[in-house]
């Protein structure tokens, strides 16, 4: 499966940890990111993952647009819910085409672990008659 991680500055922390918890379930599958957190989270575990522009400078547009192409199965967006400005009208629009497209999102800490879990387990595995 195809799954997005996205970042806001101040989760950025603690997608390198949930990623470093999740390592396991995360290298099976190909991973996207924005540049920055796509960087940071190679760093802490080594695993591969693709890497968009930062998110400010046209990685969520990408990632649009990836979404829109239905290459994109899973975004956790880790969100800063104090610093709205932190995510723009870019990371509405990411949810947004998930909403559109039928892809599961999480933006916080505890609905990512609940769909990594559901992934792990293959429920998520309905995504494949989309494509």
């Amino acid at each position: 499966m195809n799954i997005a991680l996205i970042a806001d500055a101040a989760k950025k922390t603690l997608m390198q940890n949930f990623c470093i918890a999740y390592r396991g379930i995360l290298v099976k599958n190909d991973l996207y990111a924005t540049g920055t957190t796509g960087r940071l989270i190679e760093e802490v575990t080594n695993l591969s993952i693709h890497k968009y522009l930062a998110g400010t400078m046209g990685g969520e547009q990408q990632l649009g647009a990836q979404i829109e192409n239905n290459d994109i199965d899973l975004v956790i967006y880790l969100r800063d819910p104090q610093n709205p400005a932190d995510h723009g009208q870019e990371g509405h629009d990411v949810l947004r085409l998930c909403d559109m497209y039928n892809i599961p999102a999480a933006t916080n800490l505890a609905s990512a672990e609940l769909l990594i879990n559901a992934l792990d387990r293959g429920e998520l595995e309905w995504r494949e008659m989309y494509k």
